[in-house]
C-alpha cells in the first residue's frame, strides 16, 4: 500500500516542525509539502496532489473555513483534517459541516495524529460529540439554580455590558436587572460584577475562555 500523501498547512513554524517530528517517522505517511498562509494552500494542493491536508483553521490570507469551501469545489477528492488552537464546539461543528473529516485541537498528543490521519484516509469521519457553548451554559445554569433570565443576564455581564445596555436588550427596567443580578450573586456566592463574570467564564456560563488581557477593577455591587 502506498503512503498517504500529506500537505501541512499552518502559519506557525513551530507547529509545522512539531508535526514533521511526529509524522516523518511514520512509514505510511509522506509529507509532500507545506503551506504557511491560507493563500498558499490551493496552489500547493495543485502542485503536490495530496491525499490529505492537515489545515490550521486560523490562517492569514484565507482561513480554514473559507478554504474548506474552495477545496470542496476544486479538489473534492482531497480530504481535510482541521487543526485548531482552540477546541471550540461551534467551530468544530461548522468545519465538519463544510466537509472537514476531522477536527483536532493543537493540544492533542502528537502520537494520536497519525492514527486519525489513517482513519480519515480510509474514509471515516473522525468526530466527537461536541457540545455547543449554549448547551454547556444551560446545563451549568441549572446546576447553580439560575433561571433562564438570570443566566442570560449573567452572560451579558460576562460580555462587559452595563445594566442599561442589558435592560435595553431585554426591554426591562434597570431596577429589574439589578434585582436579577442580586439573585445571581446570591446563588453564585459572589459580590461584584467582576467576580460574577469570572465565575461565569470559569464554570461554563459564558461560553468562552476568560480573556487573559482583561484586568477589571470594579467595586462590589450590582450597579
Amino acid at each position: 500500500m502506498r503512503p498517504i500523501r500529506l500537505l501541512l498547512a499552518d502559519d506557525h513554524a513551530l507547529v509545522l516542525q512539531a508535526l514533521r517530528f511526529a509524522l516523518e517517522p511514520e512509514p505510511e505517511i509522506e509529507i509532500v509539502g507545506e503551506a504557511r498562509s491560507g493563500s498558499e494552500v490551493l496552489p500547493r494542493v495543485g502542485e503536490t496532489e495530496p491525499d490529505l491536508i492537515l489545515l490550521d483553521v486560523r490562517m492569514p490570507g484565507l482561513d480554514g473555513l473559507q478554504l474548506l469551501d474552495r477545496l470542496g469545489k476544486q479538489y473534492p477528492e482531497t480530504k481535510v483534517v482541521i487543526l485548531s488552537g482552540a477546541e471550540e464546539p461551534e467551530l468544530a461543528a461548522e468545519a465538519l459541516r463544510r466537509g472537514a473529516k476531522a477536527f483536532l485541537g493543537k493540544g492533542i498528543d502528537p502520537a494520536e495524529v497519525a492514527p486519525v490521519l489513517r482513519q480519515v484516509f480510509e474514509g471515516k469521519v473522525v468526530s466527537e460529540s461536541f457540545e455547543t457553548a449554549a448547551d454547556v451554559s444551560v446545563r451549568a445554569g441549572e446546576e447553580f439554580g439560575l433561571t433562564g433570565r438570570e443566566r442570560e443576564i449573567l452572560e451579558r455581564v460576562a460580555m462587559g455590558r452595563s445594566n442599561k445596555q442589558i435592560a435595553g436588550e431585554f426591554w426591562l427596567s434597570e431596577q429589574t436587572i439589578k434585582y436579577h443580578l442580586t439573585n445571581v450573586y446570591r446563588k453564585l456566592g459572589v459580590s461584584s460584577r467582576t467576580e460574577a463574570a469570572r465565575f461565569a467564564y470559569d464554570h461554563g456560563l459564558a461560553g468562552n475562555p476568560w480573556p487573559a488581557d482583561q484586568n477589571h477593577h470594579e467595586s462590589p455591587g450590582v450597579g
